[in-house]
């Protein structure tokens, strides 16, 4: 059970802040206790956990990539990872939904952001490479809050270095599988494009959910499929629902390594307005959060959130379902003795919720 007194931070981690009162439970550094510094105080790290630099060994680390050059429409989603941070205050210790405490079955760290040059895509693309695989030294897994979809080539790059060709899960309501914008080969549309021709992605295991709205033309489709990918669009919500999405996904990644990449306009833009190419007929909150639970029986190495766009994001709207997203992805990778629950299991009579 967890200690939530200011005494419980183990000595063997020095380096932690004893001046914050934090939740520690099987051994590691959870968050700042929120019954005794109020929720709104205290440090913006992701669900208020501590810092890389805070402790000895990683288990995830959530790292922060704000940039945003690569949009072909709005512009805003260099501030999306200190949105998401801000959102992620009142995330709790324990997850009903998947009978697990994320935080105390890993330990699980704020790596910061990395700073990428904002005039130059294609440095950046190298920085964010470079970054990831020095985070990935230290932690087993990286959680990415982005930035726009540009950055997901580079962590590609980064984590097939580390597991071969990747089964990417990819929810978005764009293909993002397009060639050039304006000549430009590293955008926010082209990610799995150049993933695909650099063979990082496993050709057989990787598919799109939740795609809709226009495209260039019948082709773009033809592309997609060539590069690589199956789709389940949103369209097909309705008649399949969460478990069929989940079964199509078991299906086609088996037990390959799994990166899931998901852009936050796969929700409908009434559940995710804060975004820089909102789309109509999206999934809801609920339908998103049941299918990446399904991930914790998948071997999920890495993840990222991307395309939080907080200028246009009313009342953290878009921040708090991102940081939600961020959780369930975090509990997902979290180790577990049983077999995992399905979406719909809820938290025992027994359970304790810190509130």
């Amino acid at each position: 059970m967890a200690d939530h007194t200011t005494a419980a931070v183990d000595p063997a981690l020095p380096r932690v802040d004893r001046s914050l009162p934090r939740i520690t439970d099987g051994g590691r550094v959870g968050q700042v206790d929120a019954t005794v510094v109020p929720r709104f105080a205290g440090p913006a790290t992701f669900a208020r956990l501590p810092r890389i630099d805070e402790v000895s060994d990683v288990d995830v680390a959530v790292m922060g990539v704000p940039f945003d050059a690569g949009v072909s429409y709005r512009p805003g989603a260099r501030f999306g990872p200190a949105h998401i941070r801000e959102s992620s205050r009142l995330l709790r210790p324990y997850n009903p939904a998947q009978d697990v405490s994320p935080f105390a079955a890993q330990q699980v760290v704020d790596a910061g952001d990395l700073g990428v040059n904002p005039f130059s895509i294609e440095e950046a693309v190298e920085t964010i490479e470079a970054g990831a695989r020095s985070v990935l030294e230290r932690a087993r897994r990286v959680l990415t809050l982005g930035g726009d979809h540009t950055i997901t080539l580079p962590l590609l790059r980064a984590h097939a270095a580390a597991h071969g060709p990747i089964a990417v899960v990819h929810f978005d309501a764009h293909l993002d599988t397009w060639d050039t914008y304006f000549g430009a080969k590293y955008t926010h549309g082209t990610p799995f494009r150049r993933a695909s021709e650099e063979g990082l992605l496993d050709k057989e295991a990787c598919l799109h959910v939740g795609s809709r709205g226009p495209l260039y033309s019948a082709k773009d489709l033809d592309d997609d499929a060539t590069l690589g990918f199956a789709i389940v669009p949103s369209v097909e919500m309705d008649d399949l629902g969460a478990r069929g999405v989940i079964e199509r996904i078991r299906d086609r990644v088996g037990d390959r390594p799994v990166y899931a990449s998901i852009d936050i306009d796969v929700l409908d833009p009434g559940f995710a307005p804060g975004t820089g190419t909102p789309e109509t007929g999206g999934l809801t909150g609920r339908e998103l959060l049941a299918i990446l639970r399904s991930l914790c029986t998948l071997n999920l190495v890495g993840a990222d959130v991307v395309e939080v766009a907080p200028a246009y994001d009313h009342a953290e709207i878009t921040g708090i379902a991102a940081s939600h997203v961020a959780y369930e992805l975090l509990s997902a990778m979290a180790p577990r003795p049983d077999a995992a629950p399905g979406p719909d299991q809820t938290a025992r009579p027994d359970s304790e919720v810190v509130r």
